[in-house]
């Protein structure tokens, strides 16, 4: 396993890759507010956060990432477009030993905020990692968060179904399940079914943190759901062929269209100029990977574009990773928005590859 000495200096080297790229250093605060960043982060970044209380500023953590810090000071006083690196220690705890998997580890990333053509900077994101990751021969994977909304949002069905199912995206067994149950495939629980029909309070007083008013406005919501007509059953088997869908990246535009849900064409085109873009970057697109539930169980903060770097062995963190994530400049951006993408590296994982070539 490599020292820290040789984890920072692999990190030095992977930092003025990204100087040269035209990006400007930053170093955001070891301690973070935690507040509303934490909702931010996928739920397994939440459960492994450190998270303290300051008696000054409340509730806080150690930083956990870096791009949320990154995009909410960029949001707050940086210039367009913008480029930014950085190298560093993150925090996150384990539930499991082994040297793989340490709590306390080195990051260096880039990151892309510009304005004009999104699928061109992700190109320039992933085809800076391949170059930087080349010798290590890594298996690289992409995926496109944007498609799998894109699908949601074609489904005929109620709003609140819509909501719910986008939301848990990132939740592939919550998201199976609530497909299945409004497909009409499995019965209402019993306490639903119950609380539908009135019998749940029977007099008793209104007891908890919600109001009355909220909880009606939730009953009114599941009675809507109650009443909706199911999913049609060719609907679910379209979603579970998507989401089984892995191929060499160049045959993913053909399988995607032969799934036959219109509501992709868009996307579909993105793709398509995406790969368009890398193979101009001299990215062999056949012998990268495409898996369209790529990133389901990462960060929640990913909208679109996501992609890894891993080593053969199983037991290691991917080496790299990162992804598109408009959708979380807008959220800390106070009305204000811009299109971002960008990734990390993990230094000493990269250092130890080196030393076992």
């Amino acid at each position: 396993m490599a020292t820290k000495a040789q984890a920072r200096e692999t990190g030095e080297r992977l930092l003025g890759a990204f100087l040269r790229a035209g990006a400007v250093e930053v170093t955001p605060d070891i301690l973070q507010p935690a507040g509303t960043l934490l909702d931010l982060y996928g739920e397994d970044i939440r459960a492994r956060a450190y998270v303290t209380s300051d008696p000054l500023r409340g509730e806080m953590m150690l930083r956990p990432d870096f791009t949320v810090p990154v995009v909410e000071a960029h949001m707050a006083e940086g210039a367009e477009p913008a480029r930014y690196c950085y190298m560093g220690e993150v925090f996150r705890r384990q539930d499991h030993r082994g040297a793989a998997r340490a709590s306390e580890y080195l990051q260096a990333g880039y990151e892309v905020f510009d304005r004009t053509d999104p699928v061109t900077a992700d190109a320039e994101v992933f085809s800076l990692f391949a170059r930087l990751l080349a010798h290590l021969r890594l298996k690289a994977t992409i995926g496109d968060i944007g498609i799998l909304r894109a699908a949601v949002d074609g489904i005929d069905t109620i709003a609140p179904r819509k909501a719910a199912l986008a939301r848990h995206i990132w939740r592939p067994r919550r998201f199976h399940r609530l497909m299945t149950r409004y497909a009409g495939l499995e019965p209402v629980p019993p306490h639903r079914a119950a609380l539908l029909a009135g019998e749940a309070a029977n007099g008793a007083p209104w007891i908890g943190l919600r109001g009355p008013a909220e909880m009606r406005a939730r009953i009114d919501v599941l009675r809507q759901d109650a009443e909706a007509a199911p999913i049609p059953a060719e609907v679910v088997a379209q979603f579970d062929a998507l989401f089984s869908l892995a191929c060499p990246a160049h045959e993913a535009p053909a399988r995607l269209r032969a799934l036959a849900m219109p509501a992709l064409d868009m996307a579909i085109d993105r793709l398509e100029r995406r790969l368009a873009a890398m193979a101009a970057r001299s990215i062999d697109t056949s012998d990268l990977m495409f898996e369209a539930s790529h990133g389901r169980t990462s960060m929640e903060y990913y909208d679109g574009f996501v992609f890894t770097f891993s080593a053969a062995d199983p037991a290691l963190p991917p080496i790299a990773s990162g992804g598109r994530y408009d959708a979380l400049t807008r959220q800390l951006g106070g009305g204000r928005e811009i299109p971002a993408v960008g990734g990390v590296i993990r230094p000493g994982v990269v250092a130890d590859l080196e030393a076992g070539a």
